[in-house]
């Protein structure tokens, strides 16, 4: 059976304990551009904004249609994300996790709302059920993981209540929209004959950050561009802060364009993208009305195998350096674990080499490629099974160094069926109705703020 909601990023970091990387939304805005698009609202050019707006006056809880949110319940949901993810924000994010994590929960409580009113129940056994198989993702009984969420500043009950809002919802979908969804076979069969056509043909995962310039202001737009890349390049910003400035409908996530191919972007971009490698930053770039800087996420080819998708069983060996060490000691530490690092023949030698480092020994039988540090992808992609990395680390986490103990090589990817093809589109169709409809019932809402 299909899922017939499709997660939203927030929701989906806590149920799926994926990693997160959390775009930062901007809060405020002001706009002094002559050449805004017409969005319809008949909105004058020379506006003014009448009173002051102080942004620290909203504050993360909320009343919806009467349902209560909490300062708690805000609380509960945001230590529970950091704690599953392991992540560590500084206070601007964690203020962005915080209206991120307000605005799902506001969009649960309609998801329950609207699931009670067409009399979709959701029983608290069902509930139970899917808080075990939570509990077993963390490796953990359900009373190992409820200590853990109390140690983590959040509860059951907040889980609970995600959890509940999630069957409700897909329930409702499943009555009211998934028996409408029917997809043709001329439909599917031009699909895959599209992809058949595109096979090989390069993805690009691409983030942008768009300024628009007037032939007259093409100089002072180039400059700040410039030094917006700048600012990005020294890390005095991340790419989604200084995302904050563009002025592309990409702005609201992180300038992300997702997965795209060259024919989809203007010809100075496609042409930048080709010519770039992964995890590269290049700009400015003159786009029609303006500059724009491109960072490269990834790079794929449609149904192709990708060697940064084999699945490698590693062995890492790794010294810690002893508080205060010279930068001459460390040295000197580094050049002889490289020493014995080369001499490894097969992974059956490191546990002698590592007793002979007083090093540690990590096995991990199941790491993607592409899942590992950007530097390191090139490096294990051209390495033999026995072999080992160059060594690396940092003064503070000392030197380490990975030795492939297996390869399960990628696979070209297959055209999918009719059946499969079908149910993805069927899927498609079913996700953008879902979406509408949440749409429309904040539309209706009444939510109040305090």
């Amino acid at each position: 059976m299909k899922s017939l909601k499709k997660a939203r990023p927030i929701r989906a970091m806590v149920l799926a304990l994926g990693s997160a990387a959390i775009a930062t939304a901007a809060l405020a805005q002001t706009v002094e551009d002559q050449s805004l698009p017409d969005v319809g609202l008949n909105i004058p050019k020379n506006l003014q904004i009448f009173g002051k707006r102080d942004p620290n006056v909203r504050k993360a809880t909320a009343i919806v249609n009467d349902a209560v949110i909490t300062g708690t319940d805000v609380d509960q949901r945001v230590n529970l994300i950091l704690a599953a993810n392991t992540l560590k924000l500084n206070e601007r994010e964690l203020a962005t996790l915080r209206l991120q994590v307000l605005g799902s929960l506001i969009d649960e409580t309609l998801e329950l709302q609207e699931a009670k009113a067409a009399d979709i129940k959701v029983t608290p056994e069902e509930v139970d059920q899917r808080l075990v198989l939570v509990a077993k993702n963390f490796n953990k009984s359900l009373p190992e993981f409820r200590a853990f969420l109390r140690n983590a500043g959040s509860s059951d009950r907040s889980l609970r209540r995600q959890i509940e809002a999630e069957l409700a919802w897909n329930r409702y979908l499943r009555r009211r929209i998934g028996s409408l969804i029917n997809v043709g076979d001329a439909e599917v069969k031009s699909i895959l004959a599209r992809l058949e056509a595109q096979k090989g043909q390069t993805e690009f995962h691409v983030k942008e950050i768009y300024l628009r310039a007037t032939p007259e202001q093409q100089a002072q737009v180039f400059a700040e561009t410039r030094a917006l890349m700048q600012e990005i390049q020294s890390g005095k910003r991340s790419f989604e802060q200084a995302a904050e400035r563009s002025e592309a409908t990409t702005k609201a996530v992180g300038g992300d364009l997702g997965w795209v191919k060259a024919d989809q972007l203007p010809e100075t971009l496609a042409q930048a993208a080709s010519e770039m490698g992964i995890n590269q930053l290049a700009g400015p770039i003159e786009v029609p009305g303006g500059f724009s800087i491109l960072y490269v996420v990834d790079k794929r080819k449609v149904l192709t195998a990708d060697a940064r998708d084999a699945v490698l069983s590693l062995r890492q060996v790794s010294i810690a350096f002893p508080k205060g060490i010279t930068e001459a000691e460390a040295s000197k530490r580094v050049s002889a674990f490289a020493t014995a690092i080369r001499s490894i023949r097969g992974c059956g030698e490191v546990q002698k080499v590592a007793a002979e480092l007083q090093a540690e020994v990590v096995d991990n039988d199941s790491v993607k490629i592409r899942q590992l540090p950007p530097q390191l992808q090139e490096m294990l992609a051209s390495l033999n099974v026995g072999e080992a990395t160059q060594p690396f680390g940092s003064p503070t986490d000392g030197v380490r160094s990975l030795v492939v103990c297996g390869r399960a090589e990628a696979e070209a990817g297959d055209l999918p069926g009719m059946e499969q093809m079908r149910n993805q589109m069927e899927q498609q169709a079913i996700n953008l109705r879902a979406d509408h409809k949440l749409r429309d019932l904040r539309r209706d809402a009444i939510i109040e703020y305090r």
